[in-house]
């Protein structure tokens, strides 16, 4: 007698593929439409006529437009530019400084020939978890380093990240093989020179994914500006913004208790400036960001699969 086997039932892949493929996307759409949505709502409430906007409240669509918020933080003069240039000045040199540091610290606690790597670890992680202060901080940065009312004021403070050096020893272990580098020794290459010539170049993403976060704690620094800088011509943009606003806050104030608030009110546009700041302050770095995005995304998934 024969037995008959049933063939199990084969299930068709490419007819269930894009059906979830079209759920994830429909998903994934909508969650990155309420992470734009929020900042586009705030550029139309920046281009809101402030009467209107006092009048019938927030709407996507702009009612009224008006240009009263703009024209009201450009009436600053050429402040917001030196201040812009200030901020940009910053940023980019230090990221880049903030970049050697980190690497080359990280570099070094990646390598397991340096005998005091476990102590420098432990230096680094410490500082994460304890800190001298503020206080300590601004007596050094004023008393023994004399960085008042200089541009380094704004740059070496947040130089150097402890969880940065941590990220990127770790990517240096895991991304970096010690044959490449033993094979680089044999060749002649010192520590050096094989750290730029062949460690740097494979390690792009890593660099790439911290430089971004350097490039964003630099750019919405305002911290620094407020204990260190009195120059108007060294103050960053973020901080520049917090005083018009601090400004504008103070007018108000004392005209309602001069009896003259409604005055002030029609003609100081209190809440299309703001938002009108935040687009000053995010959309720059918000374009910046599309050139780091290959990279960025690499290295945050670096490690997670193996060849």
């Amino acid at each position: 007698m024969e037995v008959f086997k049933r063939k199990p039932k084969e299930v068709d892949n490419n007819a269930i593929t894009p059906f979830w493929n079209v759920v994830l996307n429909i998903v994934i759409g909508i969650f990155a439409f309420t992470c734009v949505f929020p900042f586009l709502f705030v550029i139309a409430i920046s281009f809101t006529d402030e009467k209107v906007l006092a009048l019938n409240g927030f709407s996507l669509i702009p009612e009224k437009f008006s240009m009263a918020a703009y024209h009201f933080i450009f009436n600053t003069g050429d402040q917001l530019f030196r201040s812009f240039g200030v901020t940009l000045l910053v940023t980019v040199l230090g990221t880049l400084i903030s970049l050697f540091l980190i690497t080359t610290y990280a570099y070094v606690l990646s390598r397991r020939s340096f005998r005091y790597r476990n102590f420098f670890s432990f230096f680094a992680f410490f500082t994460m978890l304890f800190s001298g202060g503020m206080v300590p901080n601004y007596i050094i940065a004023t008393q023994f380093l004399h960085l008042y009312n200089t541009i380094w004021a704004l740059i070496l403070p947040i130089a150097m990240n402890a969880f940065f050096i941590l990220v990127m020893r770790t990517f240096f272990q895991t991304s970096v093989p010690d044959a490449l580098i033993e094979a680089a020794k044999i060749d002649g290459s010192g520590e050096f020179r094989t750290f730029l010539q062949i460690v740097l170049p494979i390690s792009l993403p890593g660099i790439a994914t911290i430089g971004l976060f350097c490039t964003l704690g630099y750019w919405n620094d305002w911290f620094n500006a407020l204990l260190y800088i009195d120059d108007a011509s060294l103050v960053p943009l973020q901080a520049m913004l917090m005083r018009i606003q601090n400004n504008m806050e103070f007018v108000i104030q004392n005209s309602m208790q001069m009896g003259s608030s409604f005055e002030i009110a029609a003609t100081l546009p209190t809440e299309t400036v703001r938002m009108a700041m935040v687009v000053l302050a995010t959309l720059p770095i918000a374009l910046a960001y599309p050139f780091f995005q290959k990279y960025f995304v690499k290295g945050l998934t670096v490690g997670s699969l193996k060849e």
